[in-house]
């Protein structure tokens, strides 16, 4: 991993998902979660103030990016909640079966490198009434679109940490044992506005819900 990848890439990374736009997304998923939390990709901790603390006994967040932890630590101390962060990556989640109420991924299953195995993982550790809370960014249904989403896939993979554009994230969900029960889908503006400029268009279709094990 190159100084790019190791302190450059998180930083705007982590400004990207810091924006206005994004809290407004995380604040519509976020307040769901209860119980012992497993957050996949913590990253810089942007989630950790926006969980309800009367429902939080605890949160568990996989980041294995060293800069993301240390961007992490000062919002870790401020939550009154316990939070634990590990050094892993989601396709090696170090937790029993059955061993928490509510999984979070958020702008993690496009970055994630083996995405299946990291979702099978997941279905693990939850508990079989647990939930699954996912706000991710991918393929938009729009062919026009997709073919945008697919020119630019390779460079915004190397400026944006290895993020895809193009993953289908319902059907991701759903190939890993997953029965979605809530599905909301569509551009997010950066201006708040309905009408999204072309090119903002291409990383800008997101997906957002629940699931549970099937």
């Amino acid at each position: 991993m190159g100084f790019y990848d190791r302190h450059i890439g998180p930083r705007l990374v982590s400004m990207a998902c810091g924006l206005r736009m994004t809290r407004a997304q995380r604040e519509k998923v976020l307040p769901r979660a209860k119980g012992t939390v497993l957050e996949i990709g913590m990253g810089s901790g942007h989630n950790l103030t926006l969980y309800d603390p009367g429902k939080i006994e605890r949160v568990i967040g996989l980041e294995p990016n060293l800069t993301m932890r240390q961007l992490a630590a000062p919002k870790v101390r401020q939550v009154p909640f316990d939070v634990r962060m590990i050094d892993l990556a989601a396709e090696e989640i170090p937790l029993d079966d059955n061993s928490v109420d509510t999984v979070l991924t958020t702008f993690t299953l496009c970055t994630i490198p083996d995405a299946a195995q990291a979702l099978a993982q997941m279905r693990r550790v939850l508990r079989p009434d647990g939930e699954l809370l996912f706000l991710e960014h991918g393929l938009c249904p729009e062919e026009r679109v997709q073919r945008w989403q697919h020119r630019v896939e390779p460079r915004w993979k190397k400026l944006a940490g290895g993020c895809h554009l193009t993953r289908p994230i319902p059907t991701m969900i759903e190939s890993a044992g997953f029965a979605i029960q809530d599905l909301e889908n569509g551009w997010v503006s950066p201006l708040d506005r309905t009408w999204l400029p072309p090119m903002l268009r291409v990383p800008g279709y997101e997906f957002w819900g629940m699931a549970k094990a099937a």
